[in-house]
């Protein structure tokens, strides 16, 4: 993946995130065994805390029940709070790195520009 967002609600296959340079994964692993499965050379695994990553998520699960009726995702949505902390977010480095020199022009030209 090189950009966008997915959720994946099920479980994935080994070396996943291989080649994985931009985007976002949220990936619900209410077993802990994804980080087994992933290939860990270009992203890293953070919990899913910060509030617009919390929004997207339940955006997009609220849209996928919406949606397909999804019974797995209906669950989630409905235990939410407690659902979040067994998804992890794969947060590929360069990304992430591209979204921080972001953040830091933007502060800069709003102390310029004011």
């Amino acid at each position: 993946m090189t950009g966008g967002i997915v959720v994946i609600l099920g479980a994935t296959g080994r070396n996943f995130a291989a080649g994985m340079s931009g985007g976002l994964a949220f990936i619900y692993d209410p077993d802990g065994t994804f980080k087994d499965k992933c290939n860990m050379e270009m992203v890293d695994l953070v919990p899913v805390e910060d509030y617009k990553d919390i929004g997207t998520l339940n955006n997009l699960l609220n849209r996928h029940v919406l949606y397909t009726g999804s019974p797995i995702a209906e669950e989630i949505v409905n235990d939410f709070s407690n659902a979040l902390d067994k998804f992890v977010k794969v947060f590929p480095r360069d990304y992430r790195r591209v979204l921080e020199q972001s953040k830091i022009v933007q502060r800069q030209w709003e102390l310029v520009n004011g």
